[in-house]
């Protein structure tokens, strides 16, 4: 049967279901590339995942196994001033 002469969707409603619709390719887009990615660093320079990190007595910059050089404090620190 032929539909009716009638629009019943408005173009909000129409807008709305396609900008959903285009989040959900994005959304599915960025976990295929998660699941793309490395689960770690195949360098083995970060075998926790957790980044950079400082010692908890001393506040320096844990051992890096990259061999760089750790930054320098740009501001004194509080108990020096």
């Amino acid at each position: 049967m032929a539909s009716s002469g009638k629009k019943k969707t408005t173009m909000a409603k129409l807008t709305r279901e396609s900008r959903l619709r285009e989040r959900r390719l994005d959304k599915q887009a960025r976990k295929d590339a998660r699941k793309r990615a490395p689960a770690h660093d195949p360098d083995g320079h970060d075998p926790d995942g957790l980044g950079d990190t400082l010692n908890a007595t001393t506040g320096e910059p844990a051992q890096s196994d990259a061999g760089l050089p750790a930054l320098e404090a740009v501001a004194p620190a509080l108990g020096d001033a």
